[in-house]
């Protein structure tokens, strides 16, 4: 499409703007509206999507016929289905008489379905047969019904994410996608911006019979900077909050910054990592695997670093005794008391000699012999003499935990955790 023809259709439908992509969209409308292709309109929330279909319909064959715009997200879930393919008198509660729905009134026409992203999944099934069959049955009817329709849709959405999710289903997705058009956000609209902003200043002075407002040069710069989450929506509501609650005329950077939202979470952009969409992160799970396994590492080794600062006090010999009532390391016994306590049913965590990543194995179901009884009881009477200390050092610190710490030779952070876990009352 040559620039005149441009020209003329933007100012058929008021559009302002001179930017690449946003002709580019204009120009791909153009080219598809002759034939009956399904087209997906792709842009945020505020971008003039609703304006594309609206010229397709205009520049088709079927731009005599009915054209309806139907917002998908305002229809209640319960009543979607007959608003778009109708019902019978009597399918439910309500239904006094008989329905043609959207699709048999709009027959020969265009329908529009914006926010189409938002449809159920039940609804989106009636709707891939009609795009592929032209055939739909009403609500509590048998009959098969026929319709020749034109559909256009338009998302503000990931669709692709919607898909791999299981909320949009994938053959609909394609079936809809045949011609894809992309409406530019605001924000890559710059040599727009200015202009937009004349056009609703001069809007509001003429509607409301009020001097335009015009923009000082430190007022321009924050207008290209800010980053319009809302779009041209936004735009045009803060431009008509300032016609009439300003009294100032010309907009300084002070008072444009009086009307512009300055939440940092809602302006700024999110920036993407490279991770294609619709992929699962294997990568990210696993990081996360081994930080779990870290930590339960470091925890296996806070507590024996504590027993063995506790036998230390208890003025141990540093030699505790094994099952079979051989001497062996007080390290191995601390690991022996420890690691059983902490490891879920039916597993146990081992630690190598060189204190690399845990290793999970599947735990052994023994008979407890007499020198184990013996040795877990040892284990019990180590614990009541470690709460007897620490319930001894805090009543004699007047409960003060930095102080009973300092005595005990431990952190504080250790104390409260053994306060807790002893159930102490300080």
């Amino acid at each position: 499409m040559n620039a005149t023809d441009l020209q003329k259709i933007k100012q058929r439908y008021n559009i302002v703007g001179n930017c690449d992509k946003l002709n580019r969209a204009l120009d791909v409308a153009m080219q598809v509206a002759p034939t009956d292709l399904s087209v997906l309109i792709i842009g945020e929330s505020g971008v003039g999507k609703e304006i594309i279909p609206r010229i397709i319909h205009d520049n088709s064959p079927r731009k005599r016929e009915k054209y309806f715009a139907i917002n998908c997200g305002s229809i209640p879930e319960g009543t979607i289905d007959s608003e778009l393919f109708g019902h019978e008198k009597g399918s439910f509660t309500g239904a006094v008489g008989e329905s043609e729905g959207y699709f048999g009134v709009a027959n020969k026409g265009t329908i529009f379905l914006d926010e189409v992203g938002e449809l159920p999944l039940a609804t989106q099934a009636r709707l891939l047969r009609v795009l592929e069959t032209g055939e739909y049955i009403r609500v509590g009817g048998q009959k098969i019904m026929k319709t020749d329709v034109r559909i256009v849709a338009a998302t503000n959405v990931n669709m692709r994410k919607a898909v791999s999710e299981g909320r949009f289903r994938e053959d609909l997705y394609y079936r809809l996608n045949t011609i894809p058009i992309q409406m530019p956000p605001l924000r890559d609209r710059a040599e727009d911006i200015l202009l937009l902003f004349r056009l609703f200043a001069m809007q509001m002075a003429e509607k409301y019979n009020l001097p335009k407002i015009t923009l000082a040069d430190d007022a321009k710069q924050i207008m290209l900077k800010y980053k319009w989450p809302g779009n041209v929506r936004q735009l045009k509501n803060i431009t008509e909050q300032m016609s009439v609650l300003s009294k100032e005329r010309e907009i300084s950077a002070q008072v444009l910054l009086g009307f512009i939202p300055q939440d940092q979470e809602s302006t700024q952009l999110t920036t993407l990592g490279k991770q294609t969409s619709g992929q699962h992160s294997y990568e990210s799970e696993r990081d996360l695997l081994y930080k779990i396994l870290y930590e339960l590492r470091g925890n296996v080794s806070n507590l024996r670093r504590e027993l063995n600062e506790l036998k230390e006090k208890l003025n141990l010999n540093g030699e505790a005794k094994s099952i079979d009532g051989t001497p062996r390391s007080l390290e191995q016994a601390d690991t022996h008391a420890i690691v059983p306590a902490i490891i879920p049913t039916r597993q146990q965590q081992t630690v190598d000699d060189e204190d690399r990543m845990p290793v999970v194995q599947d735990a052994v179901a023994e008979e407890i012999s007499e020198p184990e009884k013996k040795a877990e009881q040892e284990s019990l009477n180590l614990e009541n003499q470690y709460r007897h200390m620490l319930e001894k050092a805090l009543e004699k610190n007047g409960g003060n935990r930095r102080k009973a710490a300092q005595e005990l030779g431990i952190s504080e952070r250790t104390l409260f955790r053994r306060i807790k876990q002893y159930g102490l009352d300080v």
